[in-house]
């Protein structure tokens, strides 16, 4: 890892986070203990990168989810949609009493996200590696229409191991899609260790520009790291790929880096009170 990317994660697990951070973070304890399971560091790790682009970035519609013109986002890590159903129902997409029984037989919300089932989700994604595929096909059309919707794809760190992200970013470079925006969740742990012990990706920021992308890092925490890095100005012709330095299990000092919290599939009444307890819930 060089010493910018050293610096980054440094500075992501250090921030501090703000008042709406925790609370959409209280949303995702919600679901978790509704469900009484899921992926909780996976979650976390993402809340201000949907925050940002919800809150200030993306146009979008939670009264006519399809309006034609809403941009696209796409979690292609699908197994972080706790997050993402935290701001789909902070924004108003559905009520946020279906955060009570996510993963029941009825409830709209499973483990992964399912498009046409859920309000606000673009695509149904669960085995990894899909999400930038789908994206990139949305963003040729859009062009090919002459349409100027954005479209976000957010994709895993280990997620990135697939060979099928990598033909689409080819894909997506071939086709000059500016209208293209990718951001790795690079919070350093996959599903049972360190991605430096799984497959290592450095250099990844060379590895996003031989596959012709702009590339930007950030704290993947700092809110005006993100909205700096979406609203760069740029007169080129290539997608961007934004990778943001994380921390799995963010704001939850227990869960912080430690792979256990990748998938709980259930909680000691002490895991249920330390969660509720850095929440206020």
């Amino acid at each position: 890892m060089n010493i910018l990317n050293s610096k980054l994660n440094l500075a992501a697990q250090k921030i501090t986070l703000d008042d709406r951070s925790k609370y959409l973070r209280s949303l995702v304890v919600k679901s978790l203990l509704g469900a009484g399971r899921g992926h909780m560091g996976s979650a976390m790790s993402i809340i201000e990168i949907l925050r940002v682009c919800y809150d200030s970035y993306i146009k979008h519609f939670p009264n006519d989810a399809n309006n034609d013109l809403r941009d696209r986002l796409i979690l292609s890590k699908g197994h972080g949609c706790l997050g993402l159903y935290a701001l789909l129902v902070d924004k108003g997409y559905f009520s946020i009493s279906e955060l009570d029984s996510v993963g029941s037989f009825n409830s709209i919300l499973g483990g992964h996200p399912e498009h046409y089932k859920i309000p606000g989700v673009e695509a149904s994604t669960g085995a990894l590696g899909h999400g930038l595929s789908i994206g990139v096909g949305i963003a040729k059309a859009l062009k090919m229409k002459k349409k100027n919707n954005k479209v976000i794809v957010i994709v895993g760190d280990g997620e990135i191991n697939e060979g099928s992200v990598w033909e689409a970013a080819m894909s997506a470079s071939k086709h000059n899609l500016n209208n293209l925006i990718v951001f790795i969740d690079y919070n350093k742990i996959q599903s049972y260790g360190f991605t430096s012990d799984v497959i290592d990706l450095e250099p990844l920021a060379e590895k996003w520009k031989s596959f012709g992308f702009i590339v930007n890092e950030v704290n993947g925490h700092d809110i005006n790291q993100i909205e700096e890095s979406l609203n760069q100005s740029s007169e080129d012709d290539r997608p961007k790929a934004i990778i943001c330095h994380t921390v799995k299990g963010k704001g939850f000092p227990f869960a912080e880096n430690n792979p256990k919290w990748h998938h709980k599939n259930n909680f000691t009444d002490e895991e249920i009170s330390l969660l509720k307890e850095f929440t206020n819930t």
